[in-house]
């Protein structure tokens, strides 16, 4: 990373903060993070409580790491993207299973009955779908779709290169069309 990129990382005045003591950098990297992190761990782990408990690990990670950071070829979000990845895959494997990923909402309040019924199956059915991809292309969809991370700052976040973090992301949603497709036609669904 250039100076010039390095003075880009929003996250370097709160850093300063925290490794001289001062608690509003805390506030700052809070505020600014623990949203998106929650979602990313919520959507990864299926659950709200588990997803609490790992944004608590990474921010105190963050706490540890902030004195000792220096600009890298990483913004600070990004390694602590990775850092919330990392805890999800750890938990994941001790429950040893995959779970379901709560990507879309169950249903608007405009809907009537019928509409909510529909969007709550094709919710079900995008979750199983996307539960069925390798846990790779799960995290590519997930970075690049839902946490709206660039390609450059994904593949950071997966350790890839952008080529094939591209490549994984064609691989997934190739996947996740076939899962779909297969779905609606064992369930009678018209496309």
């Amino acid at each position: 990373m250039t100076d010039a990129h390095a003075r880009q990382d929003p996250d370097l005045d709160a850093l300063a903060l925290i490794a001289s003591g001062d608690t509003r950098g805390c506030r700052m990297l809070s505020d600014r993070h623990l949203p998106r992190l929650h979602a990313l761990a919520s959507r990864m782990l299926s659950s709200s409580a588990d997803a609490d408990e790992v944004c608590q690990d990474a921010f105190v990670r963050a706490w540890q790491q902030a004195p000792r950071w220096q600009a890298r070829a990483a913004l600070f979000s990004t390694w602590l993207h990775q850092v919330v990845l990392n805890l999800c895959r750890d938990r994941l494997r001790a429950r040893r299973e995959s779970l379901p990923l709560e990507m879309l909402e169950e249903a608007s309040h405009d809907d009537g009955p019928e509409q909510a019924q529909g969007r709550i199956d094709q919710s079900s059915a995008i979750r199983s779908a996307l539960a069925s991809l390798p846990e790779r292309q799960r995290e590519a969809l997930l970075l690049c779709h839902f946490q709206e991370l660039s390609n450059i700052e994904a593949a950071q976040v997966l350790s890839l290169s952008v080529d094939a973090l591209e490549s994984l992301l064609a691989r997934a949603r190739r996947g996740l069309r076939v899962a779909l497709i297969g779905g609606a036609l064992s369930s009678g669904a018209r496309l």
